[in-house]
């Protein structure tokens, strides 16, 4: 069965910069799983792992602009300590900060007396990436599976009950 949309892909994959330093990897570990064409792979290996089959393996190397894009410098920001009152920051903090373009994504970068330094820009933006995959199972995604959007493997929770739904 060869890899579309709708279809539950299971892969081992290691991505590396351009200089071959690992940056994750599911080998020695559990594979990622998903289905195809839900947008949560990034959009050039989700269009390379198309019409691949189990046991298939392929390099691909992807620009940092179409990967998880180029740095942006503004997207770093300076704020007064005083923002983050009764809660211990610390440098490498994940938080969800609000602006006028939504909600995004920010680290924390640096903690002084009276500042945090934050950096809205994806841990990976600026990387030329270069990831190596194996393909390990390919199948159809059950209807269930689809109206969830996320795969339903055996020994796995996907962290709600289904008991409850409705059938359709």
């Amino acid at each position: 069965m060869k890899i579309a949309n709708d279809k539950v892909v299971k892969i081992h994959f290691t991505v590396m910069d351009d200089e071959k330093t690992v940056i994750d990897s599911t080998v020695d570990h559990e594979p990622l799983e998903f289905i195809h064409g839900n947008g949560l792979l990034i959009e050039a290996l989700e269009k390379e792992l198309i019409g691949h089959e189990v046991d298939d393996s392929f390099t691909l190397a992807v620009s940092a602009e179409n990967a998880y894009g180029e740095r942006h410098d503004e997207l770093m920001q300076t704020m007064p300590i005083s923002m983050f009152e009764g809660m211990e920051v610390e440098a490498g903090m994940q938080f969800r900060a609000t602006s006028d373009d939504g909600e995004h994504s920010v680290i924390v970068l640096k903690v002084t007396d009276e500042s945090v330094v934050v950096d809205g820009n994806h841990p990976l933006a600026g990387a030329d990436l270069i990831f190596d995959v194996k393909v390990l199972e390919v199948r159809d995604a059950t209807q269930e599976e689809l109206d969830h959007g996320h795969p339903h493997s055996e020994g796995h929770s996907c962290g709600h009950d289904h008991s409850e739904e409705v059938q359709h």
